[in-house]
């Protein structure tokens, strides 16, 4: 399918489009996520070969990769993110639980984003407060 995942830019996290069906949807992601905060906090791809792309895709194509080109997470666009009205991204765990997931609402995402990347708080910091659901409401809601 694909070789390596595409590196996020300095301190942004990549938000990985797998969802083709919808260009507007994509397009509403993309446009709360940049509302959601005053600083860039994600690095967007949509390539149609990434169509498709679940968990264990995205999970071999990071044990292909070379060390250099490693990614701590990706935030997947889904079927799921297109479709639901709060966007709920697919956080998944690349470096320390591969494979791990929790669904983040894009409200929640430049929070995250900005702790994972200067390593203020860990992927099961999240995952771990996520609701029944496997869904991060916050902290407050644990």
């Amino acid at each position: 399918m694909f070789m390596s995942l595409p590196q996020p830019a300095d301190l942004t996290t990549l938000v990985l489009r797998t969802d083709f069906a919808d260009d507007a949807a994509w397009e509403a992601v993309r446009k709360e996520i940049e509302a959601a905060d005053d600083k860039s906090t994600a690095t967007f791809v949509s390539d149609p070969r990434f169509a498709d792309a679940g968990v264990q895709a995205v999970l071999d194509a990071e044990a292909a990769a070379a060390e250099d080109d490693k990614v701590c997470e990706v935030f997947l666009a889904d079927a799921t993110t297109m479709s639901d009205a709060a966007h709920p991204l697919l956080a998944v765990d690349l470096f320390d639980e591969p494979g791990r997931t929790f669904r983040v609402p894009v409200r929640w995402f430049p929070e995250i984003s900005a702790n994972l990347s200067i390593a203020n708080a860990d992927f099961a910091d999240y995952a771990d407060a996520a609701d029944a659901s496997g869904t991060f409401q916050g902290f407050d809601t644990v």
